[in-house]
């Protein structure tokens, strides 16, 4: 096998340029106000807008080793937390060139990883002090300058700019009893600043999880909650959770249709105006600008916390989350929608229009619906080798027999809606149209699980498992139609929605104009939804804006003024051997100060992309003064804490809500962002330890001719 060997550790160090390279291209990506950046494939010239670490590393042409290596990393990320890739993307370039200079100033690998290690660890343990309990965070906007607008109207209609979709409205108000003293929901317009949603749904939104929330008393076990998995668990009578129209028996719902518009109401205000904001003016200080995310986020906190009939309830139910792109409307008709919104062809949008008003029997397929799926683990008998499945001549071309057997067993269990998990067989597809039946592909699990759970169908792989039990019952099928009460042809493909009463489904319809724009904008949503979920886990969050970066900065500045001080013998006991004792001492204040160089260059990053300042000169020269004043304090902690109340912590007081008049706080993840340090130093040192790249299969011809032919050792 042809193979080739090049030297990785020289001063140049191959790896790392690449890492830095790569990085380069997500600059932009940083901070509340990025920089969008457009995807061209020269195979089909067709484009995508892109805003996020993920979607840039997905469109490269990742060749190299050290490239794949990022990639592998940034899925990592993304696979776990969903959020803080571009933090992870720029450090690993900014901690890449800065190893590689001290590579040029013959620092020992040894003495980088060792010291590099060190110092994060060090800071990560340091940063605790701002960590922020969500209850603390609860109280300080309450208290904060925005509370008094939360209150200014005691009456919301459900407007055509509503953000819960005002065609399942009137389905919203008959699922969920008020109790007497009610509160309007549902006032939030595209033309105001801010989200009247929020300020009407009050109750529902409350705690966190603290005691003082919680609306049973003590020792009551019959309140339920949301668990960490998804999955809804409670004490209580099953059928409350499930049949939504049980859920409160205080008192009836009351409906109101005037001129067009519903009004509906929640569940009482608390006493308490501390619990006044909940997941949804959280979920403001986490979205770093995405307000049309917020919004609809809004929505599904306040639906699903009133479902869950519990309002010390302190997680998301992400699993009864879905979206929906819609390409062809206007930003501003992105809404909520109770049930299951999907895309259909015209031809099964006629199938639908008989639907109308009726109650369907519904299917769930866990698979493909072909005739040549079979089942993962799926093992064919050895030693057999099929020349023919069907030697009848009599049943025409093959695949007919399993259409006609397939189509007859829909027909025979009366099934309406089929559900499928994967692709469907579009000559079964054509003939289930032509009986008027609806099949629709590609359904996610969590979607057939939720139909599942309120319908009583059972998921079958294969149609020969079908039997009376397996068909549910109670599904409604109807054109999806948007905020102004019209149902929406989009061309090509229809929007539909498919609901059963008490289903804790909610689909966040996201339209837009701009094709390019369709996975960048369901991504900022999603972005969102997991900073919520992942700040719920954690039960805190670390002040935002530059203040842990500040923080590490100030840090570090001190562990290299000690490193600077006569070296403590103690010290050098730890240390396997003197000679590494002796250069981490040596060159420990260059290796801590290539560290504290990438948070440096990550705030000047962010500043100049936010516009707080014209340069990243500028940008170093304010955070120099910021960290002169810390150390000046005598407490940097206690300092930055006091900056971060004020709003005046690097110029970045209010953020993207600023044109709306709210000093708003903006805070960040815990986990995510440290997780996302560890990555990309764990990869850079990787890269670095890196001593030799060995290349195999049939590329030698193309490396001999290579300008690149002299770096190799030819095996």
């Amino acid at each position: 096998l042809p193979m080739a060997f090049r030297d990785a550790n020289a001063r140049r160090h191959t790896g790392l340029q690449q890492l830095s390279s790569l990085a380069l291209a997500g600059r932009t990506l940083l901070g509340p106000v990025k920089s969008c950046k457009f995807i061209v494939d020269e195979s089909t010239n067709q484009s995508t807008l892109i805003c996020s670490a993920v979607r840039l590393i997905e469109s490269l042409d990742l060749t190299s080793a050290a490239g794949q290596l990022l990639n592998e990393t940034i899925q990592a990320q993304n696979k776990e937390f969903k959020t803080g890739m571009s933090t992870l993307l720029f450090l690993v370039g900014a901690w890449s060139s800065a190893v590689l200079e001290c590579l040029q100033q013959n620092v020992p690998v040894t003495a980088i990883v060792s010291v590099m290690s060190e110092g994060l660890n060090s800071c990560c343990e340091r940063v605790q002090c701002l960590q922020i309990p969500l209850h603390d965070v609860n109280k300080e906007l309450c208290s904060s300058s925005v509370r008094p607008n939360t209150f200014k109207s005691k009456t919301c209609q459900i407007g055509h700019d509503s953000l819960l979709n005002p065609q399942t409205s009137l389905y919203f108000q008959k699922d969920i009893c008020a109790p007497k003293e009610a509160i309007p929901i549902n006032s939030c317009s595209h033309q105001e600043d801010d989200c009247n949603f929020n300020k009407c749904v009050v109750s529902p939104l409350a705690g966190f999880g603290s005691v003082a929330s919680l609306v049973k008393p003590a020792g009551d076990k019959s309140a339920s909650l949301i668990s960490q998995s998804g999955v809804i668990a409670s004490s209580c009578n099953k059928q409350k959770l499930t049949y939504s129209r049980y859920f409160s028996t205080q008192g009836k719902s009351h409906l109101a249709s005037q001129q067009g518009n519903f009004q509906g109401y929640l569940s009482g205000q608390s006493a308490d105006p501390c619990e006044c904001y909940g997941l949804g003016h959280l979920a403001r200080t986490l979205s770093h600008g995405n307000q049309t995310s917020v919004k609809l986020l809004q929505s599904i906190g306040a639906y699903q916390q009133e479902r869950a009939e519990c309002s010390g309830s302190s997680q998301l139910y992400i699993a009864g989350i879905v979206t929906c792109s819609l390409l062809g409307l206007p930003e501003s008709y992105s809404c909520v929608s109770p049930g299951f919104v999907t895309l259909v062809s015209p031809e099964q949008a006629t199938v639908i229009k008989s639907f109308e008003g009726k109650r369907l029997r519904i299917l769930l397929m866990d698979g493909d619906l072909t005739e040549q799926y079979r089942h993962l683990g799926f093992n064919r008998p050895c030693n057999v080798r099929t020349i023919l499945e069907l030697p009848s001549l009599q049943e025409g071309r093959a695949g007919d027999s399993w259409l006609s057997s397939t189509l007859n067993s829909l027909i025979s269990f009366e099934v309406n809606l089929v559900l499928v998990k994967g692709n469907v067989c579009e000559n079964l597809m054509e003939k289930c149209i032509a009986n008027g039946i609806l099949v629709i592909s590609s359904v996610t699990q969590g979607v057939l699980y939720a139909f599942r759970e309120v319908t009583r169908a059972q998921p079958v792989t294969y149609l020969t498992q079908l039997n009376a039990s397996s068909v549910g019952s109670g599904a409604e099928v109807e054109l999806w139609k948007a905020c102004d009460g019209r149902a929406m042809d989009l061309g090509e493909l229809v929007p539909v929605r498919i609901e059963v009463r008490g289903i804790p489904l909610l689909t966040a319809v996201l339209t837009t104009t701009v094709a390019s724009k369709v996975q960048l904008i369901e991504d900022q949503f999603w972005t969102l939804v997991y900073r919520l979920h992942h700040a719920l886990n954690d039960k805190r969050v670390f002040l935002g804006g530059g203040a842990v970066e500040l923080l590490c900065l100030s840090h570090i500045q001190m562990l290299v003024e000690h490193s600077l001080q006569p070296a403590n013998k103690d010290a050098v006991k730890d240390f396997p051997s003197p000679w590494l004792a002796a250069c981490v001492t040596e060159y420990k204040s260059v290796v801590l100060q290539a560290l504290a160089s990438g948070w440096k260059q990550y705030l000047s990053v962010v500043m100049c992309n936010t516009a707080k300042t014209a340069s990243e000169l500028e940008a170093c020269t304010s955070i120099d003064h910021h960290l002169k004043k810390a150390a000046d304090c005598g407490s940097p902690s206690a300092y930055i804490l006091k900056e971060f109340r004020g709003g005046d912590l690097l110029r970045g007081s209010s953020g993207p809500f600023a044109d709306q008049g709210e000093c708003l706080k903006v805070y960040d993840n815990v986990t995510a962002k440290t997780e996302a340090w560890r990555r990309a130093l764990d990869l850079v040192l990787l890269v670095l330890q890196t001593d030799a790249e060995i290349i195999t299969g049939p590329k030698r011809n193309q490396l001999l001719n290579s300008h690149e032919s002299s770096e190799f050792m030819f095996l």
